[in-house]
């Protein structure tokens, strides 16, 4: 997917979850915070961001807060001990900083699902024919983010449901989800997890990383455990956990490859 009018700022702060103060231009400006959740690690003061600009005239916000820099500690080793090194030297002497590098995390909610549909339709490995892709499907009394239908190479008629859901937390090098404990993720996942033990659809997980660069992806159990061991039930009733990185610019958000899954 792609923006069309994107704008550099310097992040202040974060009033509400509606809402954050920037500096743009040098001028401090009001913007819409394309998601609702904490993003404490993210949204923090000095942080650079990237800001999409509307169109629509009546908006209260005239931008958008969809992106931000988040600054990176590389993990390194220890220095080698030196056995002729007088043992107290090291004690005045400074630790050297460690590395850092910037990556780039997409935080806009309502991109997941575009990227998703988007690999979805790409993706032959999963689908190799696919027939319908159906967004916000009603089944019972859920809602799915995805019905699709798709035969394989052997002709044979497939149904599934998928669930997607989008990741912006980064810790060690880890995809983590959720950042905050989500009821709404939880029914969704037991949901999902009745319907493949039933056998009348294949069911998916769908995890877009929204940042590249992740080792692997795994629940964030201290946040939610319960989220994370129906992760595990799913996957042993038959439901695929699929973890998708995103090429991320400032312009654009692209999926990319796989990455583990560990439950």
């Amino acid at each position: 997917m792609r923006y069309p009018k994107i704008r550099k700022a310097i992040f202040l702060d974060r009033p509400n979850r509606f809402i954050a103060h920037v500096l743009l231009d040098e001028k401090n400006e009001t913007v819409h915070v394309k998601n609702t959740g904490r993003c404490k690690e993210l949204l923090v003061p000095d942080a650079t961001v990237y800001l999409e600009e509307s169109d629509n005239p009546a908006r209260k916000t005239k931008y958008d807060l969809i992106a931000v820099e988040k600054i990176v500690t590389e993990e390194s080793s220890p220095p080698a001990k030196n056995p002729h090194t007088v043992q107290n030297a090291s004690a005045s002497q400074p630790h050297p900083a460690q590395p850092q590098h910037t990556i780039l995390i997409n935080m806009d909610s309502q991109a997941p699902n575009k990227v998703a549909a988007e690999w979805i339709r790409e993706n032959k490995t999963y689908f190799p024919k696919l027939t319908l892709l159906k967004p916000e499907y009603t089944l019972g009394d859920s809602r799915f983010d995805f019905y699709a239908e798709y035969e394989d190479n052997d002709g044979l008629r497939h149904k599934s449901l998928i669930e997607v859901k989008g990741c912006t937390l980064e810790k060690d090098g880890v995809a983590l989800f959720p950042d905050a404990p989500t009821i709404r993720g939880l029914k969704h996942v037991r949901e999902l997890t009745a319907f493949s033990q039933n056998g009348d659809y294949e069911c998916m997980v769908l995890i877009i990383v929204q940042m590249k660069g992740c080792r692997y992806f795994t629940p964030n159990r201290k946040t939610h455990a319960d989220f994370a061991d129906a992760l595990k039930e799913a996957k042993a009733a038959g439901v695929k956990i699929i973890a998708v990185e995103c090429k991320v610019t400032p312009e654009t958000l692209l999926t990319k490859d796989e990455i583990e899954v560990r439950l």
